[in-house]
């Protein structure tokens, strides 16, 4: 993949096809002015590569792909997967998803199919081997795409439900195993035979709910890895397989997701304007578009901690993304800051949704980067000055390895696991996206501190030797990881005792790999490195004020907010305390020696301030040692290393109002080339970004 080493890789999604009037040589033109290196084709149009069953149109690509080579543009080729054609809809009616037993999704939209039916799977790589055999000689075809955003929904079609049930049969054996697994003795759901296993509907057993969960996840990753088998029999050496990932669907297991994959890529998608302003006070709830700053710092993290590896960026905000009662295109200057931000946490490539802005269809207010007039606008030109910048950084900012001072987990299995039986609420309502609020909320903190964080995965970290791991990253937070297996456990208490600062947070180690509340002292196999241990906890409805020791100074507005563990303390030093007449009597933060390194335990979930006082403090007694770090609370300082071993350093400044940056240590400029003497003084206009290289 030498391609990805020689500069980013800059453009975006392109669909002649869908345009109402033929424009290519006009396009191509004005994608190399703008800089444009990569475009992403293909992938939505199955109806126009097979209008009719076995009637394949495959050359209407070509003039496209030489165009692009022409131009000096490459090519991501997409398989079509994800949208089938109507002609197969009619005659496959089965293959339509069913949310819900005998409920048919219906048609009209897009990722309605159980990918899962053989008889769907006939027909897909029957397309595939078609649209891959014809263009994997083209010479500007660079890589795949596979499908495109997959795991939407879960499908309960009876097809499906009957391999789950095959699947358990094949893991437990007997029903008695499952029945003992399961618990289900419980309100009389014991099994007498298969046959007796109910459909997931109206289900209410979080054993149940995981194993679900568990094998959606499944299908969705081995239909990917499947097209991935498929693509590699045609495939040059030189071209890799990607599909691109939307973080948040439904049965989506990242890790699993990519396993077969050369490379990761993702779509974040953010807000833009005053959700890009720092210093900020917004707490808004994330969805599939972010919000914040730290938000988008947190994207880029997950992309990379996928295979702790530099990543593509196949959808990113052009104009206005989302419904057309919901337009935020950026301010002047915040392409630019999005993209670096992106770029320092190790994306090697940048493509837009998309170029062009759509004249028709659920998209049409989805906008690209020329609107409905395809006559080059703001958003152009602020794109084209952005593509300059990476023709100009080249190879000294291309699949840089993030600085990180802090990792912090991200469990599929406990996400899974608190979106079917949450343990917070907001405003009285369960919180789908407990696991996610939980390790958000230490997140935030990280980026508050000005720290770097790095996403890390159980699984992942089962591969790695606990005393490694925590002599390459000094400080590890385990929050809101619910299922965890023994093992897992004591691999997290061994990371303490060889020399690693172990952060842990709320319901870790409350739950074994089956969901079940666990009979040891909690935290589970980690009270004793802790010196602390609970046997009672409580929402919280309203936030409480913490307060700090000497040892750990909190400002005055940090507070502890939806949950409180009532720890009792062993052998452990109080950080922290709640000022409540009744959770007073618990502590909030508490520390403890371990081995050669300690295990800090955080009673509650908490807000910004004290997340960033934990992030700052962990640091600074786990041994570790921050690199450049924001001079204003307008500013954001990320860290990376490229191939030369040089450092980058991307600083910004999310703000109206300019500012300026001391510099640590001399560098360069990796844009204009001038160089700087430590101490130097640069400037930072309004939402501004500069990216330094020192050694």
């Amino acid at each position: 993949m030498s391609h990805l080493d020689e500069s980013v890789l800059f453009g975006a999604a392109y669909y002649h096809e869908y345009l109402p009037t033929p424009r290519l040589e006009e396009d191509m033109r004005l994608m190399k002015e703008a800089g444009f290196t990569v475009i992403r084709v293909g992938e939505s149009v199955w109806s126009t590569w097979e209008p009719d069953d076995g009637v394949f149109d495959l050359e209407w690509l070509a003039p496209v792909l030489d165009a692009a080579h022409a131009h000096g543009i490459r090519v991501i080729l997409g398989t079509p997967t994800y949208a089938a054609p109507l002609w197969l809809v009619r005659q496959l009616p089965e293959i339509n998803v069913e949310r819900r037993t005998g409920q048919r999704m219906g048609w009209g939209a897009r990722q309605e199919i159980d990918y899962a039916h053989p008889a769907f799977l006939f027909h897909a790589e029957r397309v595939i081997r078609r649209i891959i055999a014809r263009y994997a000689d083209h010479p500007a075809v660079i890589g795949y795409q596979v499908d495109n955003e997959p795991g939407m929904v879960p499908f309960a079609n009876d097809q499906v439900f009957q391999r789950f049930v095959d699947a358990l049969r094949r893991e437990y054996g007997t029903v008695d195993a499952l029945n003992d697994a399961w618990g289900l003795t419980y309100w009389s759901h014991r099994l007498a035979d298969w046959a007796d296993l109910w459909r997931p509907d109206g289900n209410a057993q979080p054993q149940y709910s995981l194993a679900w969960r568990r094998f959606q996840g499944e299908i969705t990753s081995t239909f990917i890895s499947w097209q991935a088998d498929i693509v590699r029999e045609y495939a040059r050496e030189d071209q890799f397989v990607t599909t691109c990932i939307s973080y948040d669907r439904e049965t989506a297991d990242e890790v699993q997701l990519t396993r077969n994959l050369d490379i990761t890529a993702g779509n974040p998608y953010y807000r833009m304007q005053d959700a890009f302003e720092l210093p900020s006070s917004d707490d808004a709830a994330q969805y599939w578009t972010s919000t914040g700053v730290w938000a988008l710092i947190n994207s880029a993290d997950r992309m990379y901690g996928t295979k702790q590896a530099p990543f593509l960026v196949t959808e990113t905000n052009a104009q206005a993304i989302g419904m057309p009662w919901f337009n935020e295109p950026a301010f002047d200057g915040q392409w630019r800051q999005a993209a670096w931000a992106l770029v320092s946490r190790g994306a090697t490539m940048i493509e837009y949704w998309h170029f062009h802005t759509l004249h028709a269809g659920a998209e049409t207010y989805w906008g690209g980067v020329l609107p409905h007039s395809q006559q080059p606008g703001r958003v152009y030109r602020e794109i084209a000055r952005l593509g300059a910048e990476f023709a100009a950084a080249g190879n000294r900012v291309t699949r840089l390895t993030p600085a990180a001072d802090i990792a912090i987990l991200f469990d599929t299995d406990s996400k899974w696991a608190q979106a079917e039986h949450p343990s917070l609420a907001r405003s009285g309502e369960p919180d789908r996206r407990a696991f996610q609020t939980v390790r958000d909320a230490f997140t935030r903190g990280v980026f508050e501190a000005g720290l770097q964080g790095r996403a890390v995965h159980p699984a992942q970290l089962r591969e790695i030797d606990p005393a490694a791991y925590a002599a390459e990253v000094p400080v590890l937070i385990a929050a809101a990881f619910t299922i965890a297996t023994d093992a897992d456990l004591v691999w997290l208490r061994e990371y303490a005792a060889a020399g690693g600062h172990l952060v842990v947070g709320v319901r870790t180690g409350y739950e074994d790999e089956e969901a079940r509340a666990r009979l040891e002292r909690k935290p589970a196999l980690l009270d004793d490195a802790a010196g602390v241990w609970y046997d009672e906890f409580s929402n919280l409805t309203t936030p409480l004020r913490v307060v700090g020791t000497e040892a750990f100074e909190v400002p005055a507005d940090a507070h502890a907010t939806l949950w409180v563990d009532g720890l009792q303390v062993e052998d452990a030093e109080i950080l922290a305390s709640y000022v409540h007449p009744h959770f007073g009597r618990w502590p909030a933060v508490t520390t403890r020696q371990h081995g050669a390194g300690r295990v800090t335990y955080v009673g509650t979930v908490p807000d910004r301030a004290l997340a960033a006082t934990l992030a700052e403090w962990a640091v600074r007694v786990g041994a570790g040692e921050p690199g450049w770090r924001p001079d204003h609370d307008t500013q954001s300082v990320q860290n990376a290393t490229n191939a030369a071993g040089e450092q980058i350093h991307v600083v910004h400044n999310w703000s109206w109002d300019a500012s300026s940056y001391t510099l640590p240590a001399s560098a360069q400029d990796v844009l204009s080339g001038e160089d700087f003497a430590a101490g130097a003084e640069v400037r930072l206009g309004a939402w501004d970004v500069r990216v330094f290289a020192s050694r």
